[in-house]
Order: structure tokens, then sequence, then C-alpha cells
């Protein structure tokens, strides 16, 4: 509690999906609820500036988690959204917490900056050894600019501005909406209403060919606040799970925990995305000694549990998922 005592947090984003993990867990740990401020993306546009200004003012620590985001179709629809709302919030959010000359700020990356052909599993050193993969290319890079600025910020004001790449999300309380959820989530509303419906088959984007990792929103959280408490230096740091899976695999897995019986149809004629991805976690091990704990298998079962009793009002979140 030393580290958090008296402080008053700023939390984008911290009414949705992720976020509202972060504040479960400050609360856990005795932060008065009073000292969290959460702005709401209905009543607080951090696309413009003065807002930006207005919800710093008079904060010790920002965590910077809002984001528009979405799957792979939801990339190709709005590309040119994606990258402007979020290099704009970004950019804003740390300038004006520059300005108010926080203590601390941790800007929360993404998995989708790294280059699309990059060394299993993917090495910090190696986020700028080549351009994104083309589907998410736009928000990856309005993302990645975020970690220049934090750096160049760090180099010519000392202004303590940390950057974390988490790999792809899942959880109970994730974005069920088909216009804009991301795989794990899209997979489970999909098996869950084809056996309910007692559909004969479930269509599935791509080949399958591709792999992913997936990280429990609750492990993400966790990663989050010690970093906040142990991480003072610029390199980004990876937050992930030290796991792979195919989607072919993650589809099979999800198919048996709903219990669904159809047939599996593969639409090879829409995008795989990245063809892999897998972390290396070690320097989130080694500097601030994150590791996750969630096993895949019960996350999910969790995740399609919490689904199954909420889905009458599982739609949008606002704040970061993401699963590109």
């Amino acid at each position: 509690m030393t580290f958090w005592s008296d402080k008053k947090i700023l939390i984008t984003g911290g009414a949705g999906f992720f976020g509202s993990q972060v504040v479960n867990q400050l609360l856990e740990k005795g932060i008065h609820k009073e000292n969290i401020r959460i702005p709401r993306s209905r009543e607080i546009d951090l696309r413009r500036w003065e807002n930006c200004v207005k919800v710093v003012k008079d904060c010790d620590i920002v965590i910077h988690l809002a984001a528009k985001v979405g799957g792979i179709g939801f990339n190709q629809n709005y590309p040119g959204q994606l990258f402007y709302d979020n290099a704009i919030m970004g950019i804003q959010m740390i300038e004006a917490a520059r300005r108010e000359d926080v203590e601390k700020c941790v800007i929360v990356g993404t998995i989708c900056a790294y280059p699309k052909f990059t060394p299993v599993p993917f090495r910090e050193e190696n986020l700028w050894n080549g351009y994104p993969e083309e589907t998410n290319a736009p928000y990856g890079l309005a993302k990645k600019m975020l970690l220049v600025q934090s750096q160049a910020y760090r180099q010519e004001y000392g202004f303590n501005s940390i950057y974390l790449l988490p790999v792809n999300l899942y959880g109970p309380g994730d974005n069920f909406d088909p216009a804009s959820s991301h795989v794990i989530p899209a997979l489970i509303k999909k098996f869950t209403e084809a056996k309910r419906d007692k559909k004969s088959s479930v269509e599935v984007w791509g080949s399958g060919s591709a792999s992913r990792e997936f990280l429990y929103v609750d492990d993400a959280a966790r990663g989050i606040i010690l970093a906040m408490e142990r991480y003072n230096k610029p390199e980004p740091v990876n937050l992930g799970a030290g796991m792979e899976i195919t989607i072919r695999d993650l589809v099979a897995l999800i198919q048996e925990l709903t219990e669904y019986t159809g047939e599996i149809r593969w639409d090879t004629s829409k995008p795989d995305g990245q063809p892999k991805r897998s972390l290396d976690v070690s320097r989130a091990d080694r500097e601030f000694g994150f590791t996750a704990k969630m096993p895949f298998w019960e996350g999910l079962k969790r995740t399609i549990k919490w689904y199954e009793a909420n889905s009458a009002k599982a739609t949008g979140s606002e704040g970061l998922s993401d699963h590109c």
C-alpha cells in the first residue's frame, strides 16, 4: 500500500472490461474509491484536448486503458477511426499528464504493434523490425507511437511513463457484441447460440492455421498494478501467459466446452490475420515479478459460464480488449 497511499488515480477506460478489473484489484488493496477517477466515454470525449486536461487535474497517477478496438472485421471496416481515435487520445493524455506533472503514467499498447512476421516468441527488441499485419496496422501503429512519445518525454522532460504490451485478453465481462467482438467472445457466442438454436453448423473465419496467445483479464490487471508499483524504465514490456494455440485448436476447445455437436465450416475467403502470435514474457517476470496464473482451460470455462448467465446484457464494453 505504501506506493498507493493517498494517491489520486486516473484510469481511462476504467469502466470497461479490462479497466473494471484494474479498479477492482485496486479497491481490494485498500485504496479508497474516492481516490480513483474513471471518466466515462459517453460523458468525456478524450479526443478533445480540453477534456484530457480536465480529467488529469490534481491526479498523481494516470493509467491509460481507453481505446477503440475490435477484431479483424472491425479493423478492416474502420481503419481510419482506429488510427485517429487511438492516436489522438493517447498523445493528448500523455501530454496532459506531463503538463500536470503526474508522478507516473502507464500506457497500455497492443500486441498488434509487432511486425507481421516476427520470430516466435515475440521479444520486445523485435518490435521495430518490420510492418504490422495489414488488417490491423493502423490500430497497431497508432498505439506504437505512444511508446515513442513515452520514451521521448522521459528523455527530454524526465517524465515517468511506462509502456506495456498485453497479449489478447479474455474473461468474464468481455465484449460479445457481434459487430465488434473479438475471437474468444465471438466464438463463445456462436457456439452457445448454435447449441441453443440446434443449428447444424457454425461458420468460422479463416483457415484456422494462425496461432494466438491469450491472457486472462484478472492476470492482466495484476500485471498492470505490479508494473505501476515496481517498473520505472523506458523499455516496453510484454504481458502474456507464455502459451500459444492455433485458432483451429481454440475452436475445437470452445466447441467441446460449450458441448456443441454440429459441424465446423471454415470460410477461407476471410483473412487469418497475423500468422503467429506468442510472447516472450521473461522481462515482465524479471523486472516486476509478473507471471500469469490462470490455466487457459479454466479461464475459458469461467468465461463461457459468465456468458451463459449474462448473455442478455453481454454486448458492448468500454475500454481495452485487444484481440486483433
